[in-house]
């Protein structure tokens, strides 16, 4: 038991001294109790302390970090565990109540050494792990005193791009952490849902589907940057190009999510195609993109690639996955670069439309000069000031509206917010986030 006391039902282990953790597949911790079916979603199953790293190899010191595994659900309406990670900065103001914001990671991988739960941990074997590289981000918000839970919303058999079921590991990773004593949450602690590319996902379907499935849960705002909108879509137009791996990914998961599609790709797959897929379960998200580039399905199908998308099954899939058919309750602002080279601002452009029509608050901001990856540093001030003001007791009220900026790193109110941006990452490189 660590330090901090507590009453809890459930097991609880200290596992900060762990030099070189279980993948999420052989940790018995993600495993499920007999009796999960008969849980109410969001209930805690078991808990543990970890420590959290920088690239798996420099141990913040600066922050405690709990990993809470509970009951949740998958795209089939199945219970399932899930796990999320809490960080709670140590310089949180105590007279001040806990603030949660949910920030998803791009896990955008189907290998288990992606998910949060793992490759922030030292001695993760993580290398080109998107959440490694995030780390530096959300050391922002726990600089300004947020409690950050970092939910594995692919759930554990990592099927990247798939539909509600992030929202659903999301909002009961919410839940799990404002239960679990040692925040100091509850039920009434508000929260800000926060994440960008794969991670703007999987909050657009934590909102999407917070309003159904988790109506109890006090979201002040949502920030989805680069939210995809539309991965059927975005399949078709990164295929062939220099981020082929991304859509090879979707397919080398959804097979086994969708046994429609697991059929189709086994009837049109040439066994070359097969061995890419079943090769990109063990890759992360940089081994895949460096890999596959410019990897065509078209090469490895059976009939022509055309043919293969037109069959019912791969149509209801994209269908599916769609983004946009529920209505955020909160208000949303959606970040999203004019000329991004992964995803189309079209579709992006879409789902908003789709939010506004069903009459959602949503602040869309589109930025000319900046393209996927280096919009999700450039924005990051404007996102957190955004999220800070709908956290304030009396909101600034937002209008919904589009802009279309040059840039938003041309704006004077974005420096300082910069500096705080780059002090953080500062400390997460010598190990003192939070």
């Amino acid at each position: 038991m660590s330090e901090h006391a507590f009453d809890w039902t459930v097991p609880h282990t200290d596992e900060r001294s762990v030099r070189r953790p279980p993948r999420p597949g052989e940790d018995p911790f993600h495993d499920a109790p007999a009796d999960l079916a008969a849980l109410v979603p969001g209930t805690v199953v078991r808990s543990r302390q970890v420590h959290v790293a920088f690239l798996g190899l420099v141990t913040q010191r600066g922050l405690t970090a709990w990993q809470l595994a509970y009951r949740s659900t998958d795209l089939h309406g199945r219970p399932e565990v899930a796990v999320t990670t809490v960080l709670m900065p140590s310089g949180r103001e105590a007279e001040r109540p806990p603030r949660l914001v949910a920030y998803q990671c791009a896990i955008d991988a189907v290998s288990d050494r992606c998910f949060p739960s793992y490759a922030l941990r030292p001695g993760a074997r993580s290398w080109g792990a998107l959440p490694q590289f995030e780390l530096m981000l959300i050391a922002g918000l726990l600089d300004q005193g947020y409690v950050v839970s970092l939910c594995d919303h692919e759930g554990r058999h990592g099927y990247f791009a798939a539909p509600r079921e992030p929202g659903y590991r999301v909002l009961d990773g919410i839940r799990a952490a404002t239960a679990f004593p040692p925040t100091g949450m509850t039920q009434e602690t508000p929260v800000g849902v926060f994440g960008y590319s794969g991670g703007g996902m999987a909050s657009a379907w934590a909102a999407e589907m917070a309003p159904s499935y988790a109506p109890e849960i006090r979201i002040v705002g949502a920030v989805l940057g680069s939210p995809v909108g539309n991965p059927g879509e975005a399949f078709i137009k990164l295929n062939g190009g220099l981020n082929a791996g991304l859509p090879a990914l979707v397919v080398s998961g959804l097979r086994h999510a969708y046994p429609g599609l697991g059929d189709v790709v086994r009837r049109h797959t040439h066994a070359d195609g097969i061995g890419r897929l079943d090769a990109l379960q063990e890759m992360t998200t940089v081994e895949a993109v460096v890999r596959f580039a410019f990897d065509d399905f078209d090469d490895f199908v059976d009939p022509p690639l055309a043919d293969v998308l037109a069959e019912p099954e791969v149509i209801e899939v994209f269908d599916d996955l769609r983004l946009g058919r529920a209505a955020p309750r909160c208000p949303v602002l959606v970040v999203q670069s004019v000329h991004d080279q992964i995803i189309d601002v079209d579709d992006v452009d879409a789902q908003v439309a789709r939010y506004v029509e069903a009459g959602v608050e949503v602040s869309y901001l589109r930025d000319r000069l900046s393209e996927h990856i280096s919009l999700m540093i450039l924005g990051l001030p404007a996102m957190l000031t955004w999220l800070e003001r709908r956290f304030q007791d009396d909101p600034v009220p937002i209008t919904t509206r589009t802009r279309t900026v040059t840039s938003v790193a041309l704006s004077p109110r974005a420096w300082p917010g910069f500096a705080r941006m780059l002090a953080a990452a500062a400390k997460t490189a010598t190990g003192r986030a939070g």
